[in-house]
């Protein structure tokens, strides 16, 4: 519970206007704060994922889901970076499967040089978050088109997301 008042504080003054809702651009800075540089579509990623209202900003709620799945991911990073401050991309593909997600070859490697900022195949710390956000978020999608719940649509997951890496802006 002491964790849950402690990301209160931190929500409120992020909410500087006081409105019960941070939007992406706040989201943004406080994250900079920390020293995690993420693409406002990033950032709006992340919100579009726990925005359970679709107001398109973050209530506290949405915000302490969030955080939960943010902290699974630093969790992951943390038990094998080794004091780096980066993963090579075998490590990533360990973090990924720490958090739940399994990728085939092909579409893990794409997706992991599509988020490797620097092309330097260390995934730092931010990069992993967001290589997460995307691949949680593609998941969501996917499975909202896969009724079915056979793990196939017109083209199965890893197929998504190997073409989705691709099309990344």
């Amino acid at each position: 519970m002491e964790n849950r008042a402690i990301l209160r504080e931190w929500f409120d003054r992020v909410d500087s206007q006081k409105t019960g809702n941070i939007t992406a651009a706040q989201l943004k800075s406080a994250f900079a704060v920390g020293n995690l540089q993420f693409s406002l579509s990033v950032v709006q990623q992340m919100i579009r994922m726990y925005d359970f209202d679709s107001n398109g900003t973050m209530s506290f709620e949405e915000f302490f889901e969030l955080n939960k799945f943010l902290l699974k991911v630093q969790q992951a990073f943390s038990s094998l970076e080794r004091g780096r401050g980066f993963l090579v991309p075998d490590e990533a593909y360990e973090a990924l499967v720490k958090i739940g997600f399994s990728l085939d070859s092909p579409a893990f490697y794409t997706v992991c040089e599509s988020f490797d900022q620097t092309k330097s195949g260390k995934l730092r710390l931010d990069d992993f978050i967001s290589l997460c956000i995307f691949v949680q978020s593609a998941r969501n999608l996917f499975n909202s088109f896969d009724t079915s719940k056979q793990g196939r649509v017109t083209l199965d997951f890893n197929q998504f997301i190997y073409c989705t890496s691709n099309c990344r802006i």
